[in-house]
């Protein structure tokens, strides 16, 4: 899957699991609903079959093979009312959170129309997400509700050093980039939800979080995730602007005599297929950074650490949100992706939606148990 579409599923997971455990022992107010339970209902077994149950609801082409291994891991449990009533709890949020989600926008087709004369050829491929501007949020009231203002203006000092930085650092063959820049540049190519979750699952396990506290702090980091897709691509799809091997190639034409083109330019590696402002990566890693800081209180946390498919034998570790997000922000520069003002953009929206999912969803509540 692309990221967008993946974090849409991790993200209805884990709400359904939030919500089946948290009908069992009510500290939370639900994100969507509360079932009614039986006194003996096993948490364990109530979040295992919502996931299941949200995974082949949202991927009904592998649905047989997501029930026979949902129906494995339980059947490794022994029989008892608690496993039972479990399972109906976690179906039944399941059930009705994936007949929302089923009518989210998320299956639009692809309509992007691509800029051109007639008679002009230009590049075919599909563009990635195209329709995720109109995908119905999980906690934003709108796509746009966060949109940032206009790309900076080209013909400006801002635009000529964003520019001219990122020709330097970012091209494929660039002897102005470090090794460490390097090294984070490729590190970085990494996408969507495996670029983030290991370090929420190490925190959960470094916090010794409970069944309920995990799957609430999982549910937040996930909604803030699944919004920045939505409002970023909104922003990228409404402003359309031009990605540095474009800019490059064109820089006799932005009407600033200080932006040389080069004609043979290009990044570390492909440039993904969607336009380039604001930075994807950039508000994904700050909107999970600011549920983190929110959660812990502190932008300090447990070290951490991650690999990546696409920095074979490389290992990057963290102690601070910031110091990650900040480290994914640069990388995107290194890489020839994103200008320097776009990750500035791109972290700002993330920041946002991360404080709105924490400080409006998933709040405490007096309830102490289930009935």
């Amino acid at each position: 899957m692309l990221p967008p579409q993946a974090e849409r599923v991790v993200a209805s997971v884990h709400i359904a699991m939030f919500d089946a455990v948290n009908s069992i022992e009510r500290r939370y107010r639900p994100y969507r609903l509360a079932v009614t339970i039986a006194k003996d209902t096993s948490k364990e077994v109530a979040a295992a079959a919502a996931a299941g149950a949200v995974l082949a609801g949202l991927q009904p082409n592998d649905k047989e093979e997501l029930n026979a291994v949902m129906e494995a891991y339980l059947a490794t449990l022994p029989p008892s009312s608690a496993k039972a009533n479990g399972i109906k709890v976690g179906q039944e949020v399941a059930f009705k959170f994936v007949a929302e989600r089923e009518r989210d926008g998320s299956d639009a087709p692809d309509a992007f129309r691509p800029k051109t004369k007639p008679g002009v050829y230009v590049p075919t491929p599909i563009t990635a997400s195209s329709m995720w501007p109109n995908v119905k949020p999980f906690a934003m009231t709108s796509p746009a509700q966060f949109r940032p203002p206009p790309p900076i203006p080209l013909n400006g000092d801002e635009w000529a050093s964003d520019y001219n930085e990122i020709k330097s650092l970012g091209g494929k063959n660039s002897t102005k980039r470090t090794a460490q820049q390097t090294e984070d540049a490729n590190f970085w190519l990494i996408t969507g939800p495996t670029s983030y979750y290991p370090i929420v699952r190490q925190l959960v396990l470094a916090k010794k979080m409970d069944v309920v506290d995990s799957a609430r702090f999982m549910a937040l980091v996930s909604i803030a995730a699944a919004d920045a897709y939505i409002a970023v691509f909104e922003a990228k799809y409404h402003y359309d602007f031009w990605r540095p091997i474009t800019a490059i190639r064109n820089g006799d034409i932005d009407e600033n005599p200080v932006t040389e083109l080069d004609a043979t330019w290009q990044p570390i590696d492909n440039t993904p297929m969607h336009p380039e402002y604001p930075c994807a990566h950039c508000i994904t890693s700050a909107a999970v950074a600011a549920v983190i800081e929110a959660a812990f209180g502190s932008a300090e946390m447990p070290e951490v650490a991650m690999t990546s498919p696409t920095a074979p034998g490389v290992t990057h570790g963290w102690t601070n949100v910031w110091a990650y997000a900040d480290e994914v922000a640069m990388a995107r520069i290194y890489a020839g992706f994103h200008y320097r003002f776009s990750t500035r953009v791109g972290q700002d929206m993330g920041r946002k939606i991360g404080r709105l999912v924490v400080d409006n969803l998933l709040q405490k509540t007096n309830l102490v148990d289930g009935r």
